[in-house]
């Protein structure tokens, strides 16, 4: 009977421990889920930060592998216009030791007067739209170009007129060849008809030059076919101050009225055409043509005539042939000017090669500042992380210890003056570091300004670098 009395006993016992191991204390850290949370969160933000530091570590060398959101703000529309070209040059091959780069001088664009014409050529057909000569305002503010382009169906060409603003603080060379079609104003400022029903029709607008002051621009518009030749030549002037174009064919009618008239000449009947010069030298706002008339082997000359830009009076000049109207010259252009030298190139490729050294060793060492700066972000973003987590805990444990001697009302209560007095003691915390930061800041400018005493330099200089080196 005690055997099975001590046997009950014990059982009882163990039951009892096994009970008590299965039961968990609700006070106990392992219980705590607010603790808990605030330590996942804390390991998760800090598991982020080093993921978006080793992104930044591998993204210092561009790959392909990109998120959506970065291929989205790649694939956003930029304004070309605002984009930034370099001067265009020839490519070399890898098995070429010397490509002949070729040099560049600016010129007049209408010398000698009147002989500025467009040249297609075979790329107009090949490419179905080219960019032909164009023209610099005298003020070099300004590139005007035309646009021509090509309809197979109808074998008919047609044209505009662009015009590129010219803004650089280069000089004047290297701007007008820095000129891209991407920076042109969108609007063309004169246009041709674009109309197919002709076969084999040519319209074309050509620049012939600008007024002295860069102003207005005497424009001629050729048409004619393919098949048989020129038809006639129109005339026009672009007042870029009102931003208005003027059609001169009042000189046309001035010529064929004058030939009936005087000469009994019907140059309906005829062929004949004018060739506008440019501007009058000694009255800028007046153009200036010749007329001939083709009616045999022989061009007849129709004397030389001038109209004002506005088209409104035409005067006749002179009927001698051998009388050269003054005329000015204001446009300009870039045209090859040679070839740089052989010596020229192998003195630049030992130059590059030196250079290529320092640019290398100084991309090394931006490099080596990037990943110091990429890792020092990641350092200073855990210890904000730490400490927020620090501070958040330790306001939840004051919480916990709040709750085990008041509640209701007095408890959040207690908690609020908690607060308050936590973030003044943090406040004068913080003030305390920014003065030691402080000192260490005036520590560091007292031995610079002792190290500029003792070179004869100023801290000043240290502010433009470019003035300093200069100086010396």
């Amino acid at each position: 009977m005690k055997k099975i009395l001590i046997l009950s006993i014990c059982l009882l016992m163990c039951a009892k421990s096994s009970l008590a191991a299965n039961i968990r204390n609700p006070f106990s850290k392992t219980f705590d889920t607010r603790s808990k949370e605030l330590r996942y969160q804390y390991n998760v933000l800090k598991d982020d930060e080093k993921k978006q530091m080793e992104g930044k570590l591998l993204n210092r060398t561009p790959s392909g592998y990109m998120t959506v959101q970065e291929y989205e703000d790649l694939s956003e529309y930029k304004d070309k216009s605002n984009f930034e070209f370099d001067v265009p040059k020839i490519e070399r091959p890898s098995d070429f030791k010397y490509v002949p780069q070729p040099l560049f001088k600016i010129v007049k664009y209408n010398s000698p007067a009147g002989s500025v014409e467009l040249t297609l050529g075979k790329k107009l057909f090949v490419r179905k739209m080219i960019n032909a000569q164009g023209i610099v305002s005298p003020d070099y503010s300004k590139l005007v170009y035309p646009a021509v382009y090509y309809y197979p169906d109808s074998a008919s060409v047609a044209c505009d007129l662009f015009v590129i603003p010219l803004l650089g603080d280069e000089n004047v060379l290297n701007t007008i060849l820095k000129a891209n079609v991407a920076n042109r104003n969108p609007v063309p400022i004169l246009s041709t008809d674009k109309s197919i029903d002709n076969f084999a029709a040519f319209r074309t607008l050509t620049p012939v030059d600008f007024s002295t002051d860069g102003t207005k621009l005497l424009v001629k518009e050729k048409l004619g076919s393919s098949e048989d030749g020129i038809w006639e030549t129109k005339l026009y002037v672009y007042d870029f101050t009102n931003r208005v174009s003027y059609d001169l064919i009042e000189i046309r009618d001035a010529i064929s009225y004058f030939w009936k008239e005087y000469m009994d000449v019907n140059l309906v009947d005829k062929r004949w055409d004018i060739i506008p010069l440019g501007f009058d030298l000694n009255s800028p706002n007046r153009v200036v043509v010749q007329a001939y008339a083709y009616t045999g082997s022989t061009p007849v000359y129709l004397g030389a005539w001038s109209v004002d830009y506005k088209g409104e009076q035409s005067r006749l000049i002179s009927f001698n042939k051998s009388f050269i109207p003054s005329v000015s010259e204001n446009g300009l252009k870039v045209v090859r000017d040679g070839v740089e030298s052989y010596q020229t190139v192998e003195i630049q490729e030992k130059f590059l090669k030196q250079q290529g050294k320092v640019l290398e060793k100084q991309k090394k060492a931006e490099d080596k500042e990037v990943v110091k700066g990429i890792k020092n972000e990641y350092k200073y973003n855990i210890r904000v992380l730490n400490s927020d987590y620090k501070d958040e805990y330790r306001d939840y444990k004051k919480l916990q210890t709040l709750k085990g001697s008041t509640e209701g009302p007095e408890l959040e209560e207690a908690y609020k003056k908690y607060l308050k007095d936590q973030l003044a003691k943090d406040i004068i915390k913080t003030e305390k570091q920014i003065k030691q930061k402080q000192k260490e800041i005036d520590s560091v400018d007292k031995k610079l300004d002792k190290l500029y005493d003792k070179t004869g330099e100023s801290s000043k200089s240290t502010d433009n670098p470019e003035e300093s080196v200069q100086n010396q």
